[in-house]
C-alpha cells in the first residue's frame, strides 16, 4: 500500500486520466478527493472508489479558474479528512484548437485560466501544509504540447509550456522541504479529449473518422494511443516514496513522439 495514510486531491477527476489516477491511488491506500465542474461525474468516481476499495472518497465541485472555488474545494477536503492534501494532482484542463489569427481573447484567456492559473491556485493552496508537514507531492498534467509546437493549438501549447515552467520553478523552491513537483506530458490518450479531436479534424477537413484517427496514430512511433492507466502508473510512481528522487521533471508518456 504505497499511499497508505496519504490524502490525494485530483482535479479533473471525473473521467479519463483523472479517474484512472483516482482509482490507482485509492488502490494503494490513499484517501481520495476528486474534483471537477460536473458533480455527477465525480460522484460516480467516488462511488467506484468506495465500492472497489472500501475506503473513503470525496466528490467536490470546483472550477479551478476561480480562486474562490479552489478555496472552497480545499476547505471541503480539510473538513472531510482533517487536513489538506498530501498529494495534489493538477489534472483539470481544456484543449481547443483555432488558427492564431482567429484565436480571440476569450479563447486565449480560457486556456491560460484553466490550464495554467488553475494549477497555480491549487499548488499555492496545497503547499503551506505540505511544507509544515515536511512531505508533499505536486503532479501537474502538462502535455507534449508543452515541449513542442503544433498548428492551431497556440493557446493550449502556451498554457502547457507555462505549466512546465511553473513545475520547474516550484520544484527548485521546495526541494529541500520534502516536497517534489513534477509534470507528466502525455501524447494522445484514449480519452474523450482525443475523440473530440477526431471530430474536429473530421469537421474541418472532411476526412472520415478513421482517416482522422489514423493521422493521430501516425504521430506516435508506436502507432497507438496511450491509455489513461499508463499515465496513472507514472502518477503513482511520482506520488509514492519510490519516486522521491524525481523532482522538477516533465516526463513524456507518448510512445516516443517527442524525444526531449
Amino acid at each position: 500500500m504505497k499511499l497508505k495514510k496519504r490524502i490525494a486531491l485530483i482535479t479533473g477527476g471525473g473521467r479519463g486520466i483523472g479517474r484512472a489516477i483516482a482509482l490507482a491511488f485509492a488502490g494503494e491506500g490513499a484517501q481520495v478527493a476528486v474534483a471537477a465542474r460536473t458533480l455527477d461525474q465525480v460522484e460516480q468516481v467516488s462511488r467506484e472508489i468506495v465500492s472497489q476499495f472500501q475506503t473513503d472518497a470525496l466528490a467536490v465541485v470546483c472550477d479551478v479558474s476561480d480562486v474562490g472555488s479552489v478555496g472552497r474545494m480545499f476547505a471541503s477536503v480539510r473538513e472531510r479528512f482533517g487536513r489538506g492534501p498530501d498529494i495534489m494532482v493538477n489534472n483539470a484542463g481544456i484543449a481547443e484548437s483555432a488558427p492564431i489569427a482567429r484565436t480571440d481573447d476569450d479563447f486565449w484567456n480560457r486556456h491560460l485560466a484553466i490550464n495554467l492559473s488553475g494549477s497555480f491556485y491549487c499548488t499555492r493552496a496545497a503547499l503551506p501544509e505540505m511544507i509544515e508537514r515536511g512531505w508533499g507531492r505536486i503532479i501537474n498534467m502538462a502535455s507534449i504540447a508543452g515541449k513542442t509546437g503544433a498548428p492551431y493549438i497556440s493557446a493550449y501549447s502556451a498554457s502547457k509550456h507555462g505549466l512546465i515552467g511553473l513545475t520547474r520553478s516550484s520544484a527548485v523552491e521546495v526541494a529541500a522541504k520534502g516536497i517534489t513537483v513534477n509534470a507528466i506530458c502525455p501524447g494522445y490518450v484514449d480519452t474523450d479529449m482525443t475523440t473530440r479531436g477526431v471530430e474536429n479534424i473530421t469537421k474541418k477537413t472532411g476526412r472520415s473518422a478513421d482517416e482522422a484517427m489514423a493521422s493521430i496514430l501516425k504521430m506516435s512511433p508506436q502507432n497507438r494511443l496511450i491509455t489513461s492507466e499508463e499515465v496513472a502508473s507514472l502518477a503513482l510512481l511520482l506520488a509514492s516514496e519510490d519516486g522521491r528522487g524525481i523532482n522538477g521533471q516533465a516526463i513524456s508518456v507518448d510512445g516516443g513522439t517527442v524525444l526531449s
